[in-house]
């Protein structure tokens, strides 16, 4: 675990944290997530295997203050725990089809948790160990970056962010992982992180600063790529605002 402490100040900083969760083992992949600071926001992650082949794994940023909707995180941790075993486990089955039904019944979840409308970005992916195929849904979620040998690109949005509206779908496009190629997620705390680097002491980190760490990030490593990644942001921290709670979650092709 890095940690940050400087003499001067009365408290430390927060430190980086690995993710307490039991990501899969990947064949010829790697999975790892980070946290920073503290966990205030309603971001949460998943990964499990749901087929001899393929991995499941998503990022969701619940709007609000973790406190107050515990209920919600709950239920939709719950409900993409229990859609991915009946939708990615059968021995045929389409991605594309599967990701948008499980785009809509956790939508359905999250509005029927809140009692109403509650704004949910989220990226979801299903990776396919044989092909080093990705195939995702991007709800409204900050970019994932995917870095390789032609650079780094970004993976916006495909639909709305869920919970906003009952019968919302997004789309499900795929994507080839070549050896080496890097997938990056940051929750939006990351991007909106009050950076003290600027005169404006309302300007944010911002995607831009995040792609170019990333893409100038030297190790091939999950768990070091995330921690950083969210190292850099944490830096640049406004110390009056504090790090308020930070994650990043990467997937790596080793082979």
């Amino acid at each position: 675990m890095c940690s940050f402490f400087n003499p001067s100040e009365p408290e430390p900083i927060p430190s980086i944290e690995p993710v307490s969760t039991n990501f899969p083992k990947i064949v010829g992949a790697e999975i790892a997530a980070a946290t920073y600071g503290q966990r205030i926001a309603g971001d949460f992650y998943e990964s499990l295997r749901v087929g001899p082949e393929r991995i499941l794994f998503g990022l969701l940023d619940v709007a609000g203050r973790r406190e107050n909707n515990q209920v919600i995180l709950t239920a939709a941790q719950e409900m993409f725990k229990a859609v991915a075993g009946e939708l990615f486990s059968k021995a045929d089955f389409n991605e594309a089809e599967a990701m948008t039904e499980l785009c809509l019944r956790l939508n359905r979840s999250l509005m029927e948790a809140a009692q109403g409308v509650i704004s949910c970005p989220a990226f979801m992916g299903c990776y396919h160990e044989k092909f080093g195929t990705l195939c995702y849904i991007n709800a409204g979620h900050t970019p994932g970056l995917l870095r390789d040998s032609t650079g780094t690109t970004e993976l916006a949005s495909t639909g709305l962010p869920l919970g906003l509206f009952s019968h919302a779908t997004c789309d499900a496009p795929t994507v080839g992982l070549e050896r080496g190629a890097v997938l990056l997620l940051v929750s939006r705390g990351v991007v909106e992180n009050k950076s003290n680097g600027d005169q404006d002491e309302d300007s944010e980190y911002g995607l831009k600063r995040i792609k170019q760490q990333f893409t100038e990030a030297v190790s091939r490593d999950a768990q070091a790529l995330a921690a950083s990644v969210l190292n850099a942001a944490g830096e640049s921290t406004n110390e009056s605002e504090g790090a308020q709670g930070m994650t990043a979650l990467v997937l790596v092709r080793t082979q």
